[in-house]
């Protein structure tokens, strides 16, 4: 399951790691200042992925946990259909 992370945790999510930013895009952290961690996304490549940490649900993913969500979409979130990049994976 993919780990949340409190302002209190920010330490936790690095540059090189990756996260769930609020659109539910797997991310790649490229920088974490001032609680913001800011990376580019594993789905599309848009740029910058920001998401506050403490007021975003920011959840550091496993590299098979991005892989799922790339190809299915997240396990554990409902994403509206419009946004449902997963559909055409594969295709």
């Amino acid at each position: 399951m993919p780990t949340p992370i409190s302002r209190a945790e920010a330490e936790q999510l690095k540059p090189g790691d990756i996260y769930e930013d609020t659109a539910y895009h797997p991310c790649l952290c490229l920088a974490v200042e001032n609680l913001e961690a800011t990376g580019i996304s594993l789905i599309d490549g848009s740029y910058p992925r920001a998401a506050d940490i403490g007021v975003s649900d920011v959840r550091k993913l496993t590299l098979e946990e991005a892989w799922h969500w790339k190809m299915f979409g997240p396990r554990d979130s409902v994403v509206s259909p419009e946004n449902r990049w997963w559909r055409n994976a594969g295709s």
